[in-house]
């Protein structure tokens, strides 16, 4: 039996949704059991701070720079997101790919 609560967040699960936190993608549940997680994980806060830091560099470094027409239309053709309402939202998204 695990000693941790049932919503205590792993490094395994805290890397694999580091960039969901960043952006501000997830819920504010999930957002606050990922910074508790941060706060007692040192391996984990110093991962944070690295895509952190490439993700501001990043920007900085190509933040006025945009993708021509074509290429976005044919990038958010490829993504469709679905929602089921039945008492709880269920989401998630489908990326195709032709290539």
């Amino acid at each position: 039996m695990s000693e941790h609560a049932e919503d205590h967040v792993d490094c395994s699960e805290t890397m694999y949704r580091i960039m969901e936190y960043l952006d501000g993608e997830m819920t504010e549940a999930d957002h606050e059991r990922i910074a508790e997680h941060l706060r007692g994980c040192q391996p984990c806060l110093d991962e944070h701070d690295l895509e952190r830091m490439v993700k501001a560099l990043v920007k900085r470094s190509c933040g006025r720079e945009q993708a021509p027409a074509a290429l976005r239309t044919t990038i958010m053709q490829s993504f469709s997101t679905y929602s089921v309402d039945g008492g709880v939202v269920q989401e998630f998204t489908e990326i195709r790919y032709d290539g």
